[in-house]
């Protein structure tokens, strides 16, 4: 028989699904960031339809407010929202917008002007209410989850940097002989994304919540309260009751606010971690570097390296003896990574471009161990509605540092010429 834990929920003799679990949160992962990946590795097409308008700068500063105000509206309602509608629905808007952006393309000849600009804004707003949908609703779920679903949902976030970066490598290699080359690869390009974040509401929608292992945590988040797993749990044939311990446990639950006061810390060193690197990442990696022997191929060798270090990073904490566990080590850590600031403006100005790549894999390599180190120790000793409700919290602070950061990035042209 099984043994029975806490909260009166069979415990499975043996973790069954958890290898598929980890590889369908990797895959859940790519697709919540492939779409706003592509944009970015795509940024050196834009910038030859688009010259005068930055579009690595201001897509993403469209893209940060509606991430960020979505977010936030969803974290205040997070223990009433059902999570399932929440994330199938975000995976769609995914789907859509990337669709959007092929056929905008399609239709318009891959021309530039101003009305083309405006509609590949509005369809970059929909990534950002997208991501907000399916980053908040499944760091949420995973982090009353094993430790190593969230990770891997992480890794995912990465890969998707790291595959949209190689496959705009190819593609560059492949069709860039002209301007119209190289928009037969951007066409490749955005269809290979689309198909992935199709995949991924098939995933999520068909694949995950059948898994017996994500079964067990989301049945055990149930009995401690949580309504938020209920869609979830009914799609595959398990009906919840409003039990008493239920009802002890959202009493006993911790508010918002105090949960938040008890983590600020944590809160804080996501901040500082995408505050320092998206202001660099990606507008000073394409306007501030100046020009080198790799010619238009320097900015996506830059990005390409960043995002290889940023895949590679989030698997170094699997590894115990180099994670840091630390509380007061994290926001050391955080704070160390200023010091980038200046590297990247002498390295700009006086080095050449081997030390820019170094700095750029470092940034990456930092900036991927640090984020999975936070994410995996701050549900640590709460209930599930109060983990769920954290990690709905975290987001918020990781947003909020890739807007300021994005703001931040302006700076660097102040003095610049092309400014």
């Amino acid at each position: 028989m099984p043994s029975v834990d806490s909260s009166g929920v069979p415990t499975p003799s043996r973790l069954e699904g958890k290898g598929k679990a980890i590889v369908v949160c990797w895959f859940l992962g790519l697709g919540c960031l492939v779409s706003w990946n592509s944009i970015m590795t795509i940024a050196d097409y834009y910038y030859v339809l688009f010259p005068r308008y930055h579009p690595s700068r201001v897509l993403t500063l469209v893209y940060q407010p509606f991430a960020v105000g979505t977010m936030t509206i969803l974290a205040y309602n997070e223990a009433k929202i059902n999570t399932r509608k929440r994330n199938i629905l975000g995976y769609i808007l995914f789907f859509l917008s990337t669709l959007g952006l092929l056929v905008l393309d399609l239709a318009t000849g891959g021309k530039g002007g101003v009305g083309n600009y405006i509609g590949i804004c509005v369809l970059v707003a929909a990534f950002g209410v997208a991501e907000a949908h399916v980053q908040g609703g499944m760091v949420g779920d995973l982090s009353f989850m094993h430790p190593e679903f969230i990770q891997s949902f992480f890794a995912g976030l990465a890969a998707s940097g790291a595959l949209t970066s190689g496959l705009r490598l190819i593609t560059k290699a492949v069709f860039d002989k002209s301007d119209h080359d190289l928009r037969k690869g951007v066409v490749l390009f955005l269809a290979i994304s689309t198909s992935l974040e199709f995949l991924c509401i098939f995933l999520y929608a068909f694949v995950l919540a059948k898994l017996p292992i994500v079964k067990y945590y989301r049945s055990k988040a149930a009995s401690e309260g949580s309504k938020t797993v209920s869609a979830d749990l009914a799609a595959i044939g398990i009906q919840t009751t409003e039990s008493q311990s239920a009802v002890d446990a959202k009493i006993e639950r911790l508010s918002n606010k105090q949960l938040l006061s008890q983590n600020v810390d944590y809160a804080l060193d996501l901040y500082l971690i995408y505050v320092l690197t998206l202001s660099i990442f990606p507008g000073f990696l394409y306007e501030n570097t100046g020009s080198h022997r790799l010619g238009s191929w320097y900015s996506v060798v830059l990005i390409a390296m960043y995002n290889v270090w940023d895949l590679i990073s989030r698997y170094i904490p699997l590894i115990k003896c180099i994670k840091i566990e630390s509380r007061k080590g994290l926001m050391i850590a955080c704070l160390s990574r200023f010091l980038l600031i200046p590297a990247f403006y002498f390295t700009a100005k006086y080095a050449d471009q081997g030390w820019m790549m170094f700095l750029v894999s470092f940034l990456g390599l930092t900036n991927g161990y640090l984020t999975v180190c936070v994410f995996t120790a701050f549900p640590k000793g709460y209930k599930a509605p109060e983990q769920n409700a954290l990690g709905n919290l975290m987001v918020i602070f990781l947003l909020g540092g890739i807007f300021s950061g994005v703001a931040l990035d302006w700076l660097w042209l102040i003095g610049n010429q092309k400014f």
